[in-house]
């Protein structure tokens, strides 16, 4: 099992992804759940470096966060929330980017297909 990373940067990254939501105006909660992730290595095919990659999957949305060995993280979760601005379309995840120190987000805005 590989080794999960510092609980403090893992409650970071899920505080992260749930102020982009709040940027929107939306909320999921407390959502994603830190202690709820589970975790996996994955090794990139070009450089050959381990990552840990940690899930959150089987409930309501399904989110990701890669820790790659030099510090840097990408994190996305479902958001699937309407958008409160835009009534034909609707927040589908939200994703965030960076080093620890200083993470930088967006959300996925998708239209209703017509």
């Amino acid at each position: 099992m590989p080794q999960a990373p510092d609980v403090a940067l893992g409650e970071a990254v899920c505080a992260a992804l749930r102020g982009q939501v709040s940027k929107l105006g939306l909320s999921i909660g407390d959502e994603p759940v830190w202690a709820e992730a589970t975790f996996e290595e994955a090794v990139d095919p070009f450089s050959q470096e381990v990552s840990v990659v940690a899930y959150w999957r089987g409930k309501a949305r399904f989110g990701k966060a890669t820790f790659f060995p030099d510090g840097r993280v990408f994190a996305e979760y479902q958001v699937l929330l309407v958008h409160p601005d835009k009534a034909d379309s609707y927040v589908d995840s939200v994703q965030i980017w960076g080093r620890p120190q200083q993470l930088r987000g967006e959300a996925l805005i998708v239209e209703y297909a017509k």
